[in-house]
């Protein structure tokens, strides 16, 4: 992944933004556990008082509370509260709270800052259950407790947490509020909806970070698979044959959809879980440990059995996650295939053969996919079962502690909470063992197109074109050597071709005549030796100008989708209407042109499948004619054309080209016998040179070709 980082230099504000909103929503997550642990610990289990201090207290309560008090903290409440009569509110202002409230009773003065009051009255509330037990305000036991008994329960309160000590002093402040007439209903209630209205908050909050953090992430995605699909596409483009030998279309198809695809998903889904998922894991044990410390012991146990699932997994899944992408390709070969082929497929009745070479295919996908599936289904019940087994822990030991009076409800359930956090983001971790390891071939095998570079490539100074071009194209001694060959393809070729000639290429199948004039618009280059145009070598041209220059016909007549004029314009994007009619007549195309519907706007489906192959030739002809090229060459294009249609067409390209050098690769010995020039190859040498007359005495090769094609009367 690490390869692409250069396309993703322009989100990264995207990324930087996505990052934080994860780690608000992180923050937001783990924050909503300590509040639901306070509406159970203050809102239920204290009424919604939260603090031992009360607001308002008696003059019989604060007396008895102070016998439970050391002289610091007496020292401390005497400071911190005022009669009722004296406060600065008023007796009025705490009378409607506390409506028995009277001048001698007691209230928390306005300006009373954390004077240690809140600590006294846990203390001494912890004292007071300690030496009273149940009969703590019952005024009858309270007078039978001795001083010593009273004095052991303060000393047994300071060394008391204080977590414990302000569950007990809340729950006697209750009880103060009830005697002076307060609604502790209400209290309670009121409490649990500030808590749950911030909960709301929170929630909302974290669904916005969420939903923007989703955003940012799809938006990097689309844009860096849109990058990447660009650059793909383009890098194909400026392939020459060189390349396109190295991937095959399959793959190179796969890698423009599929592989992209996988990377994209990749940022958009798994980079949210690979920044949110750590942080909620630390976030989650750290949170935990500072709520229940005393059942740490469990979340190590739990990343154990994670960390050792998720090990296991990798070295399962792995290497299939690694396979998958060459099986896709494969499946996509053997269906191309299949498809393109589907005529010869149908004549030779090989249809049981194909379907069990697709079948093979298949099931070696579908057995891949299948394995990696099944290793990764485990995973839901194995975490399944961890987490419950890991709540049933939780809850067993955490019972203890809180019979033990050393954790309290709330803490153990938002401890629950923490833990489940942690185990599911180890189970978002262990989901990148899917995306990760597919998005990391998929991204070297895009980065192998995209680094691949032209083995024809245009030079540092190129050399501009003469104009306007003569199109004299000069062979010396060339050789050729496709790369990884043991041997020349050419050997030494040797030839000029000049405005206003035809020069033909003919020989045996496989005698290198494809490949020699594939050399002249540098969809290779010459090993040896050097083509030359106007007198100045081809590598120092830029290809673009080079093969502006020419007009060239493939041996395998290809349409694109659209219209038959649109096609036409491949040649000349500028060409008017004139241009198209006579590049078509010329090339003989105009007498199924004009029935079509439509004429030149008739429809061409993809690949020209609609029109029969010598209608496809013959508008390639046009194509190439509509250039108006000073180079024309025709590679083996006439073969597809009936004799009459050859000739016609041969006679009118005559005038056409009358300007230009034409090269002409031919099978049949009538299309190139009037040409000013031959070239007879025999596996990769030029065993003959001349015209037709000329090579009929002098060249045996020539000759043995003429005479399996031409009569007695023809041959002279």
């Amino acid at each position: 992944m690490l390869k692409l980082k250069r396309y993703m230099k322009p989100y990264l504000g995207l990324l930087a933004a996505a990052i934080l909103l994860l780690f608000g929503q992180a923050m937001l997550e783990l924050t909503l556990p300590n509040y639901m642990s306070d509406i159970v610990n203050v809102g239920l289990q204290q009424g919604g008082i939260t603090q031992s201090a009360p607001e308002a207290i008696d003059a019989a309560s604060m007396a008895l509370m102070q016998r439970f008090m050391n002289e610091d903290d007496a020292a401390a409440v005497a400071a911190a509260y005022v009669s009722a009569g004296e406060s600065a509110e008023g007796l009025a202002h705490w009378q409607k709270t506390y409506p028995n409230l009277t001048e001698s009773d007691w209230v928390l003065a306005a300006d009373a800052e954390d004077s240690g009051a809140n600590g006294a009255f846990s203390r001494a509330a912890y004292a007071l259950v300690q030496a009273a037990g149940a009969s703590a305000m019952d005024p009858a036991a309270l007078a039978t407790l001795d001083q010593s008994d009273i004095d052991e329960a303060v000393n047994t309160a300071a060394v008391t947490p204080d977590s414990l000590l302000g569950q007990t002093g809340a729950v006697l402040v209750k009880r103060f509020y009830q005697t002076l007439g307060a609604d502790t209903d209400a209290i309670q209630t009121g409490y649990i909806l500030s808590v749950g209205v911030r909960m709301l908050g929170l929630t909302l909050l974290l669904t916005a970070c969420a939903i923007s953090a989703g955003f940012c992430l799809s938006r990097l995605g689309a844009g860096v698979g849109r990058d990447l699909r660009r650059d793909v596409f383009t890098r194909v483009t400026y392939f020459n044959n060189a390349e396109m030998d190295q991937f095959s279309t399959a793959s190179l198809i796969t890698r423009s959809t599929n592989d992209i695809t996988q990377v994209q998903n990749f940022l958009s889904v798994g980079l949210r879980m690979l920044c949110f998922a750590p942080i909620m894991g630390l976030g989650g044990l750290i949170m935990g440990l500072r709520k229940c410390p005393q059942l740490a012991w469990v979340l190590a146990l739990a990343l154990t059995l994670m960390l050792t699932l998720i090990l296991v997994l990798f070295k399962v899944a792995l290497p299939r996650f690694k396979k998958m992408q060459s099986l896709v390709d494969r499946l996509n070969l053997v269906s191309r295939e299949e498809l393109s082929g589907l005529m010869v497929v149908r004549a030779f009745a090989n249809q049981d053969f194909m379907q069990k070479r697709f079948d093979s295919a298949n099931k070696d996908l579908t057995g891949n996919t299948l394995f990696v599936n099944r290793a990764m289904a485990t995973m839901l019940p194995v975490m399944t079962l961890v987490m419950n087994g890991i709540s049933l822990l939780i809850v067993w030991f955490g019972g203890k502690q809180i019979a033990a009076s050393s954790l309290q409800v709330g803490d153990m359930m938002a401890f629950i909470q923490y833990a489940m956090q942690v185990i599911m983001s180890f189970l978002f971790i262990s989901l990148m063992f899917i995306l990760v390891p597919r998005a990391s071939v998929s991204a070297d095998r895009i980065c192998q197109v995209l680094d691949t570079e032209n083995s024809v490539a245009d030079p540092e100074s190129p050399v501009p074109m003469n104009q306007p071009v003569k199109g004299v194209v000069e062979f010396r001694d060339v050789s050729f050597r496709y790369g990884g060959a043991d041997a020349d393809v050419l050997e030494h070729i040797s030839f000029t071709a000049r405005p206003g000639e035809t020069t033909a290429f003919i020989g045996s199948t496989g005698s290198g005549k494809s490949t020699l004039i594939n050399l002249i618009p540098r969809f290779y280059d010459a090993t040896e030796g050097q083509v030359l145009i106007d007198g100045v070598d081809v590598r120092q041209l830029r290809q673009q100008d080079l093969r502006a220059a020419i007009g060239y016909v493939p041996q395998k007549g290809l349409l694109f989708s659209g219209t038959i004029a649109s096609n036409l314009r491949t040649g000349d994007e500028n060409a008017d209407d004139e241009t198209l009619r006579a590049a078509a007549a010329v090339a003989q195309a105009t007498e199924f042109v004009d029935k079509l519907p439509g004429g030149m706007d008739a429809p061409v489906s993809q690949g020209g499948t609609n029109v029969s192959g010598g209608q496809r030739q013959r508008l390639s002809i046009a194509r190439a004619l509509v250039k108006k090229a000073p180079i024309y060459i025709f590679d083996d294009t006439f073969s597809a054309l009936d004799f009459k249609t050859d000739a016609a067409l041969r006679t009118a390209l005559r005038p056409w080209t009358q300007d230009a050098t034409v090269l002409i690769v031919a099978q049949r010995v009538s299309t190139i016998m009037h040409a000013q020039q031959i070239i007879v190859l025999d596996e990769g040498r030029v065993v003959g040179k001349g015209t037709h007359e000329q090579l009929l005495r002098t060249c045996p090769e020539y000759r043995e070709i003429a005479q399996s094609q031409l009569s007695k009367e023809e041959l002279g």
